[in-house]
């Protein structure tokens, strides 16, 4: 609950708002763009971004200093963020008339949470990885990270030799294709990109320091459907629409011959934010679908957990796999719909694998 705000009219006519509620660390000093002519005053609305007027702005770590070069004309912040609120949903199903996700046995209900805008970038990464993140010395403490909602969902400390042994072995280790990686070992034109090559304790490891945490596969799968609208795709409106082009993905076109949305007959990975705001979902989610799956808390189960009020599959049961959702720039259009689900050893490293961070609101 937001409890005080303050907002500024800037010269561009647009204003910036801090928000800050006694429920949140110091961390959580927020900071709204607004950018509506009639502000003030909407910046004083308690509920800034599920009425569209602006995004969450993180103050987490790794946005010390990061320019604003995400999303469309490559002028927004790379640390934007927006709420998601509560609601009920059924897993697994959508509204399309192919009837490919009908079923309605699954039903669901999440807490409000903040889930970032855009896919981690490589500038994000480096911030983290300057700070000797994702390396054995700076291993997060013991049950951080934890989900608000699920007992013990944080860190496992057994999982500290998961991490790199030091910053240089991290660095080769993200190298895990030349021609799609989007790591750099210097500062380079890949800043503004999703992070790919990461395996899952890194995923996580980098929502701990930045303040957050993974999001469960419910909570990705809420936002990606548009909570109980049950979208087809994140921007299906009505949510039985199909329609789908590369202005509002990157993925794989064709197969033969194999034809990508970004470079033609080899692929590649788009600026975060690129199809907005034409691909973003209910609540202004940049790239749910496409450009690069994203790792998500739960070990993999074929059946849901029922029930599920803020649930996630947080116990390594019958499956050594985690869960990725969204679809990535080498897939077609039928894995990139808000149900489609994807599963791999969480130390796989792969130039098609990203994520993004959730927070508590």
């Amino acid at each position: 609950m937001i409890t005080d705000q303050r907002c500024d009219l800037l010269a561009s006519g647009t204003a910036r708002c801090l928000l800050w509620s006694g429920a949140w660390p110091a961390l959580w000093v927020t900071v709204i763009s607004c950018g509506y002519p009639e502000l003030p005053a909407i910046c004083g609305d308690p509920d800034p971004v599920a009425d569209g007027t602006g995004y969450l702005e993180l103050t987490s770590p790794s946005c010390a200093g990061l320019a604003a070069t995400c999303g469309p004309g490559e002028s927004a912040s790379c640390c934007e963020a927006a709420m998601v609120p509560s609601g009920r949903f059924y897993r697994g199903c959508d509204k399309a008339a192919d009837e490919q996700y009908k079923d309605m046995q699954h039903p669901a209900t999440v807490s409000t949470f903040v889930l970032d805008r855009f896919e981690v970038t490589v500038g994000r990464f480096r911030t983290f990885v300057n700070a000797g993140g994702g390396t054995q010395s700076k291993a997060p403490a013991a049950a951080t990270g934890a989900h608000p909602g699920l007992s013990n969902s944080g860190w496992d400390s057994t999982w500290n030799a998961k991490l790199s042994v030091d910053i240089m072995t991290l660095e080769s280790s993200v190298k895990c294709n030349p021609q799609y990686q989007t790591w750099t070992d210097a500062p380079g034109l890949n800043e503004n990109k999703p992070m790919n090559c990461v395996d899952w304790y890194e995923a996580m490891a980098f929502c701990i320091w930045d303040g957050g945490f993974l999001p469960t596969e419910a909570e990705w799968n809420f936002a990606a459907s548009g909570g109980s609208e049950h979208r087809a795709y994140p921007w299906s409106v009505p949510a039985s629409s199909t329609i789908i082009d590369c202005g509002y993905a990157n993925y794989q076109i064709s197969d033969n011959p194999a034809m990508y949305c970004t470079n033609g007959g080899t692929g590649g990975v788009n600026r975060v934010g690129s199809e907005s705001p034409t691909g973003d979902g209910k609540w202004g989610h940049s790239d749910l679908a496409g450009n690069v799956f994203e790792w998500t808390l739960d070990w993999y189960a074929a059946v849901y957990s029922e029930p599920c009020a803020d649930c996630a599959n947080v116990t390594m049961s019958d499956s050594t796999e985690r869960v990725l959702r969204g679809g990535s720039l080498f897939n077609d259009v039928s894995s990139l719909r808000s149900d489609y689900r994807l599963s791999h050893g969480p130390s796989v490293r792969a130039n098609s694998y990203g994520w993004r961070c959730a927070r508590s609101p």
